[in-house]
């Protein structure tokens, strides 16, 4: 498997820099140190910091603005005025798939997102180009079609809160302890099993029957092991499924509500 080149070690650790401490909280340096490159590597790849920032988010969101544009062009192929519903599984569907639950991409996608949405500086959001801009007028039409009380303003801030719902949802889950896992006391007290267990082993590897027992015994402890991992990832896949139910029922509510009132 052919090592990550520069370019690819500086978006990596640009990502997650950027993610963890917004735009201006991270530096140049911070990025570099953390990639293992020369200072002079962002400007050599990138051109600037702001260039760096852009190439990050790009990587981050091209996969989903393709995915929801592919689900939108399926919908319309279907019907010319999809429901509410439908759209929003369209919409908010790829975000799911591009930050799944227990992943540390996936949650290294969700930061970012919650960054790129929240971050005061302009370099954060100044990124997006003509592609982005596409699909999200063609999914603004088709929802103003759906919804035709909604002023198109409302209809971009509740667009806006589908991304900014999902991926703080995302972020949250991950953050969750996985059931199964171990916490720091069942480490501290595996380490100490594991140090008497080891005590045990060489003193019963004097003898060939003993060697026989300790092989039966790791093996076992492998299957163990191996069982109890594919349970967790099958737990972790059910919740997933379980929350993006949820997320999806939720953010169709908050579509369809009803236009709210000015103030008066």
């Amino acid at each position: 498997m052919a090592l990550p080149d520069t370019r690819t070690k500086v978006l990596d650790a640009a990502e997650r820099l950027f993610a963890e401490h917004g735009y201006r909280g991270t530096s140049v340096r911070a990025i570099t140190s953390l990639a293992g490159a020369n200072l002079a590597a962002v400007a050599y790849h990138f051109g600037s910091k702001a260039e760096l920032m852009a190439a990050v988010a790009r990587r981050v969101v091209e996969p989903i603005t393709t995915a929801q544009r592919a689900r939108l062009d399926e919908l319309l192929a279907r019907t010319e005025e999809p429901a509410v519903a439908d759209l929003v599984e369209a919409f908010a569907g790829p975000l799911f798939d591009h930050m799944p639950t227990g992943d540390d991409s996936g949650a290294r996608t969700s930061r970012l997102i919650v960054t790129i949405l929240s971050d005061p500086a302009e370099e954060a959001r100044g990124w997006a180009g003509p592609a982005e801009a596409a699909v999200r007028e063609r999914y603004l039409a088709a929802f103003a079609r759906a919804l035709p009380g909604l002023a198109p303003q409302e209809l971009r801030f509740r667009m806006r809160g589908i991304l900014a719902v999902t991926a703080v949802d995302r972020v949250e889950v991950y953050n969750q302890p996985t059931p199964g896992c171990s916490t720091a006391a069942d480490e501290t007290a595996t380490a100490s099993e594991t140090t008497a267990a080891d005590a045990t082993t060489a003193a019963s590897e004097t003898t060939v029957a003993g060697e026989t027992a300790t092989a039966s015994e790791t093996t076992a402890t492998d299957e163990t092991t191996a069982t109890d991992e594919t349970a967790t990832a099958g737990e972790t896949a059910a919740a997933g499924d379980e929350a993006r139910h949820w997320a999806i029922t939720f953010l169709t509510a908050a579509m369809s509500a009803p236009a709210t009132k000015p103030p008066r």
